[in-house]
């Protein structure tokens, strides 16, 4: 019998949750077929099977929270057959045997020698260990992504109650049944509680995952940085104009053309000419780090919280490929797929506001970071050109943060203003 223990998938982690098993017991499965998705602080992750065999026992139900080096699945050889009959109720806990050591994947941290206690699940009627393998294995999954199945546990909402609209259940499937229909008592949803004060229909939605490690990151980011925020609006409507022209390049077929794409190049031009935005604060050495390459963080709201993944050695890429890095970015962040390791290791980070109408605001740093830009809403708005007339132009705001530690208001004062000069005029690019 292989007994799989929870892996440390990401830097630092020390417990993530079950979102939905791909198996049941009985299954067989080969090695590196995935087996379950779990959520980390910073994301959702499909675990592979360092096993094959015959799928003997789940140890976590989906949405318990499981700490790194507890056991999540037992795997025994094909030739064992069915599973093991779970003992009674009443019946003794049987003293399991040492696990043999668990292969290493690729990216898992801990070794299988590794003692970890996991955290009790108050919520669970009984322990983890004890969870009915059988009714998790007969009881239909109705179709929906990780994040349909977050909210819907949030919300307290049984997604096999819910009609989907189409071949899956959406988030707004879930938001309809859940304005339709009473969702269940806080205290039958495992991880939602009820408090004394609380007026009927409040919904307590439990601190973790995304929202958890982003709110610990601002937290520490706003009382560790001194920030310092500057602002200018400008005319972008020459910005504007290219970005139409670029949409029927050729050379851009098939990639994302945005002023976004246009901001993302300017503050890589930028960095070039005020490096110090580029850099980190060294707090136990006390030096600034000034960093070689860009890592340009794109902050992009998902179903799960934000994210800030980023783009490795941003500077580097020509137009082309900064539109397609941006387009894959997005894309898997918001399907929910980016990966611990694309979340570190960020050196400047770009914020749009804009797509929610939103004209500027106070970006907070992210941690270890010197500078964010944020880039606001473009609109058309009267304008006083070269010549005192008043005409219609396209605007923006651009909010700049920066750690007045590492960056002193010149240069965060330099930096903003190459931006805007940029985004005025993209033809100045060809100067920096």
């Amino acid at each position: 019998m292989n007994q799989f223990n929870l892996p440390d998938v990401g830097e630092g982690l020390t417990e993530a949750e079950i979102v939905a098993w791909h198996v049941k017991v009985g299954d067989v499965v080969a090695i590196n077929d995935v087996i379950v998705e779990i959520e980390t602080a910073k994301s959702i992750v499909e675990l592979p099977s360092p096993f094959a065999g015959v799928v003997q026992a789940l140890h976590s139900a989906e949405g318990d929270t499981v700490e790194v080096g507890a056991p999540i699945i037992s795997i025994g050889d094909v030739a064992d057959g069915a599973p093991e009959p779970e003992p009674a109720p009443d019946a003794a806990p049987a003293v399991e045997p040492e696990p043999a050591r668990q292969p290493m994947l690729v990216g898992y941290g801990p070794g299988a020698d590794q003692v970890v206690r996991r955290r009790r699940v108050p919520a669970a009627p009984t322990s983890v260990a004890s969870v009915d393998t059988e009714k998790v294995a007969q009881r239909p999954r109705p179709l929906a992504k990780p994040p349909v199945r977050k909210l819907a546990k949030d919300l307290g909402v049984d997604l096999a109650e819910v009609v989907a609209t189409g071949d899956v259940i959406s988030r707004a499937d879930v938001q309809a049944h859940a304005g339709g229909h009473p969702a269940r008592p806080a205290e039958a949803t495992p991880g939602m509680t009820s408090r004394v004060g609380d007026a009927e229909g409040d919904i307590r939605i439990p601190i973790k995952g995304v929202r958890k490690w982003t709110a610990e990151a601002m937290v520490r980011s706003a009382f560790t940085a001194p920030h310092v925020t500057e602002w200018v609006t400008l005319d972008v409507s020459a910005t504007m104009d290219l970005v139409a022209r670029l949409k029927s390049d050729r050379a851009f077929a098939g990639v994302k053309v945005s002023p976004t794409l246009i901001a993302a190049k300017a503050i890589c031009l930028a960095l070039r000419r005020t490096p110090e935005l580029n850099a980190t604060w060294d707090e136990d050495a006390q030096e600034i780090v000034v960093k070689k390459s860009v890592n340009l963080g794109v902050a992009a709201a998902t179903e799960r919280g934000l994210v800030v993944p980023n783009i490795v050695g941003a500077e580097q890429m020509s137009l082309v490929e900064l539109a397609a890095a941006l387009g894959e970015l997005t894309s898997t962040a918001r399907a929910g797929r980016t990966q611990p390791a694309q979340m570190s290791g960020g050196t400047f980070t770009l914020t749009n506001i804009g797509v929610f109408g939103v004209d500027a605001g106070t970006p907070i740093l992210n941690p270890g970071e010197s500078g964010i830009l944020a880039l606001g809403a473009i609109e058309r708005r009267p304008w006083v050109d070269e010549n005192d007339a008043v005409v219609p132009r396209w605007v923006t705001t651009l909010a700049l943060s920066f750690d007045h530690r590492v960056v002193d208001g010149e240069q965060g004062s330099r930096f903003l203003a190459d931006v805007a000069a940029i985004l005025r005029d993209p033809a100045l690019a060809l100067t920096y």
